[in-house]
């Protein structure tokens, strides 16, 4: 790597700087991500809650509500299932998870419907908006407008994929009620949740629930991830003509975040089969839940890991990231260099709070240059903490 004419940020361990300088703390201490919910979809009682009402990140959960409105139009005869919607320049630019479709192509509903459900394809959401609102943020507005309608009172969308977007937020609590709605009014269509694999072109993708089959009763919905929101999972399953639905947010796995939902959805049905006591309802299903282990660490949701071990678990000290002109003298081994000219730069590197300021968000486009900038300061930053790891 060339050092003359880059800037360089040196980091200082628990060392003054000179310059601009900003604390580094660890993601843990920004990071709230955990959230979960259990709900008997028959009585719509909660049988069990942590965080639910807290703001959290949708991630691709927010395709449930994407398609709630498709299946609306479907109802209401403004399309149907072997309608081809035309696939747009902006939509051809989506970031994965995408099909990879070409601008000016088609994608007919019914596929559209299953690459969302199991591929989670950002592409097909974009269609699918545009096809229904002309614009995608003409869509995420009616999709505001009919979450306030189903009572979803702390979901704001701002777009259709839930791609990251920092105004973007829901609560474990509102999905919950998202998917009794969608059981409810579009039973009809729910069949397609459960789908293992969807075929395109030559492609065979599989559903990312996990949770199907492996599961007694589990039979949907649908899974999210952004490294701000952690490993997110709706689910529902039903038994004996019992049906539950169950919603955690905030996984720092996907394995812990199947097994978390999983205990979950045994303790419901554990709770539903046993007595209840009518003079305290409230009590209903302690015994049960109080055996389902929280995460450990349920602020680690989703942070940087090395080697499998979430960087807050080695304990660092808080450390100092600073601007410098360096030359090739100056560089020791302890330095993190990150290629850059600016203080944006620096700000790269810094772990992003679980909610940041609303308002501040931004293009797909910015979306993926910041990934390729995070994938090569972690690569460094990797390599500094395994230098502190061994001393």
């Amino acid at each position: 790597m060339a050092l003359l004419n880059l800037s360089l940020y040196r980091v200082a361990v628990l060392t003054s700087a000179v310059g601009a300088s900003a604390t580094v703390f660890s993601p843990v201490a920004l990071a709230e991500k955990y959230a979960a919910l259990v709900m008997d979809a028959d009585t719509g009682e909660i049988l069990h809650e942590r965080n639910a009402d807290d703001a959290r990140y949708p991630a691709s959960l927010t395709k449930v509500m994407t398609l709630y409105l498709l299946f609306d139009a479907i109802n209401a005869g403004e399309v149907s299932l072997t309608d081809k919607m035309t696939v747009s320049r902006n939509a051809s630019k989506q970031p994965p998870s995408n099909l990879k479709l070409a601008a000016g192509s088609k994608i007919k509903v019914e596929d559209a419907i299953l690459a969302l459900v199991t591929k989670s394809a950002n592409d097909v959401a974009v269609v699918v908006a545009e096809h229904l609102a002309g614009t995608e943020r003409a869509f995420a507005g009616k999709m505001t407008e009919k979450a306030r309608d189903l009572g979803l009172e702390n979901t704001t969308f701002k777009n259709a994929s839930g791609l990251p977007n920092t105004s973007q937020v829901t609560t474990a609590h509102d999905l919950a009620l998202l998917a009794d709605s969608l059981l409810e009014q579009h039973a009809q269509y729910y069949h397609y949740f459960e789908n293992k694999k969807f075929n395109w072109g030559r492609m065979v993708y599989k559903n990312h629930n996990e949770l199907i089959d492996e599961v007694d009763g589990v039979d949907g919905i649908k899974t999210g991830y952004t490294r701000a929101s952690g490993f997110n999972l709706m689910t529902s399953a039903e038994r004996d003509g019992h049906r539950v639905i169950a919603v955690m947010l905030g996984g720092a796995t996907s394995k812990s975040r199947n097994e978390h939902v999983k205990a979950l959805v045994e303790a419901a049905f554990a709770t539903l089969a046993g007595p209840a006591d009518p003079s305290s309802p409230q009590l209903r299903g302690t015994i049960e839940f109080a055996s389902v282990k929280t995460p450990a660490n349920p602020n680690a949701a989703a942070e940087p890991m090395l080697n499998g071990v979430p960087f807050s678990a080695f304990q660092t000290a808080a450390v100092n990231l600073t601007l410098a002109q360096a030359s090739a003298e100056q560089v020791t081994d302890d330095m993190v260099l990150v290629e850059g000219d600016s203080a944006d730069d620096m700000a790269s590197v810094q772990p992003s709070p679980a909610l940041p300021a609303p308002g501040a968000s931004f293009s797909v486009s910015e979306y993926e240059a910041r990934q390729v900038t995070r994938a090569d300061a972690a690569a460094d930053l990797a390599a500094y903490v395994r230098r502190q790891t061994r001393r």
